[in-house]
């Protein structure tokens, strides 16, 4: 299915295609499976991966269950690995959040990754940066991929479903977007895996495009002359008073 959907939106014309978080191999509760399924990021199914962003000629970002390389048995990384036309790396960005929430411990079997500096990568002049689900609860985090430059925020995931979840996910997808003036690109798993309601919002916070419950394509463009606008009108970012740091 997603060979299907890179393609539909290559022909749509998307220059960027976010996939899921756990695109890899994805279940609804994390357990021995998931470690079995590991691979490293110099392994088949991202050498494949890598094969359809040049196949189709599009940056393509998805999530992977990623082999530590011996750093702690029975555990992996979450990875979001973003791969351009020419079929090399231009990204890799390694969850910092784990998702021990919800009655869930992603850290039982997921290794956090280490606190870098943010992971992005530039297409035609827009900058992308890349956050994973449960970071979307973190403002800080966010901030910091705003700060480095990012005029697109990244958001692959598996928000699992939940009383008030598909609110709360628009509701701080739509902050993020506010209070760091970005585009925001996030790319939920379809219900029942997931909660649905991928989406794309603008700086202002209004959504731009919107899936249900079932899978499908969410397209919108990214303008940057309505960022500089919008980022004129509400400088946040150049007023705020604090930094982020680990």
């Amino acid at each position: 299915m997603l060979r299907e959907h890179v393609r539909a939106a290559a022909e749509y014309g998307a220059r960027v295609v976010v996939a899921p978080e756990y695109s890899m191999f994805a279940v609804s509760r994390l357990d021995q499976r998931v470690v079995e399924a590991a691979e490293p990021i110099t392994g088949a199914w991202v050498s494949g991966l890598r094969g359809l962003a040049a196949e189709f000629g599009v940056h393509l970002v998805a999530g992977v269950v990623e082999a530590p390389g011996g750093a702690e048995p029975g555990r992996v990384y979450n990875t979001l690995v973003a791969a351009g036309p020419d079929a090399e790396f231009v990204a890799v960005y390694r969850k910092v959040h784990l998702y021990d929430a919800f009655g869930f411990r992603e850290s039982d079997m997921v290794l956090a990754g280490e606190i870098a500096d943010p992971a992005t990568f530039t297409v035609e002049g827009v900058t992308f940066g890349l956050q994973t689900c449960f970071d979307l609860r973190f403002p800080e985090g966010c901030r910091r991929v705003a700060a480095a430059g990012a005029h697109v925020l990244l958001l692959p995931a598996q928000w699992i479903p939940g009383p008030a979840k598909v609110d709360q996910w628009a509701t701080l997808l739509r902050a993020r977007a506010i209070e760091n003036t970005v585009y925001v690109a996030a790319a939920d798993h379809a219900t029942p895996r997931g909660a649905g309601s991928s989406m794309i919002v603008d700086p202002m916070g209004t959504v731009l495009a919107e899936l249900g419950e079932a899978p499908g394509i969410a397209t919108a463009r990214v303008d940057l002359d309505h960022l500089e606008q919008i980022r004129t009108t509400n400088p946040s970012l150049s007023l705020r008073r604090f930094t982020i740091g680990p």
